[in-house]
């Protein structure tokens, strides 16, 4: 059971979203973004990346090369992942994940790709339509949010709370 649910009526609440996601992070945060295609994984990972780190204008989305890497004001590695075309946990893994699950905040888009191997203590969001959208125009359809949080993000999912509520 989701933690919290949000409704995200444009692209501005997933900006929100994704300010105050971003707010805190840490080496060692693992975030999974999960959902059908088009339903804004790419644009709330943006969105993280661009409140945690403002000087970063250009975020494209790593459909090809897999992974982007930025940098937090502080200094931590941030890596931003597209996993949908790998074929296996194991090719995941050859990219590094086992040190950035530690040294670095990680963004996995389509962490089901993982299996086993993502981390229980990520922080899971899964993104969706309303019923009936069939995605026509991202732009102006209606998402939610679906979050569950592990123990060590309570105080941060309290504060996104009263801040959403």
């Amino acid at each position: 059971m989701p933690v919290l649910q949000l409704e995200l009526l444009d692209l501005s609440a997933t900006e929100t979203l994704g300010a105050l996601l971003a707010n805190g992070l840490a080496a060692g945060d693992v975030i999974s973004l999960s959902g059908p295609l088009g339903a804004g994984k790419s644009a709330l990972a943006r969105a993280i990346i661009q409140a945690a780190n403002p000087a970063e204008t250009d975020v494209p989305s790593p459909t090809f090369t897999l992974v982007q890497t930025y940098e937090l004001g502080n200094g931590t590695p941030l890596w931003h992942l597209d996993l949908y075309r790998i074929e296996s946990p194991e090719d995941a893994m050859q990219l590094g994940l086992d040190d950035a699950f530690i040294d670095a905040v990680c963004l996995i888009e389509w962490p089901d790709r993982l299996k086993k191997l993502l981390p229980k203590t990520n922080l899971s969001i899964h993104l969706y339509m309303a019923d009936g959208d069939d995605g026509g125009d991202p732009s102006s359809s209606i998402r939610f949010a679906d979050i569950t949080a592990p123990p060590h993000w309570a105080a941060r999912m309290a504060a996104i709370i009263a801040k959403t509520g």
